[in-house]
């Protein structure tokens, strides 16, 4: 693979990835070929910074955590209010290190 691709593609989506896991993310893209490169661009990345608005602004209702697949934990936030607060508040500083995890298993998967 072409090392500036990957360069590119690294520098454009870091922001959806967890900064620890780039370094190991880049050295297994590095090894893909052209093909898979290519189906790895039409995956769709959650923005944690989006999913951080909607939780500080619709948390109590579990929109977050539907966003990001997370069913059974939004329909105990939306029947509960976000737990009295509670979930809604721990969410609001969870929610993005959920979002880049979640994208780094999408491209985990794929590779």
């Amino acid at each position: 693979m072409d090392q500036q691709k990957l360069d590119m593609w690294i520098m454009t989506n870091q922001k959806y990835l967890p900064a620890e896991k780039i370094v190991y993310l880049k050295e297994k893209l590095a090894s893909l070929d052209d093909q898979k490169f290519t189906l790895l661009s039409t995956i769709e990345l959650k923005d944690p910074t989006v999913l951080l608005l909607v939780s500080i602004f619709l948390g109590g209702l579990g929109i977050d955590r539907f966003m990001i697949g997370d069913t059974g934990m939004g329909i105990l936030k939306l029947l509960t209010g976000g737990c009295c607060g509670i979930l809604t508040i721990v969410d609001w500083f969870t929610i993005q290190k959920k979002a880049r995890e979640l994208n780094f298993s999408k491209i985990m998967t794929l590779i």
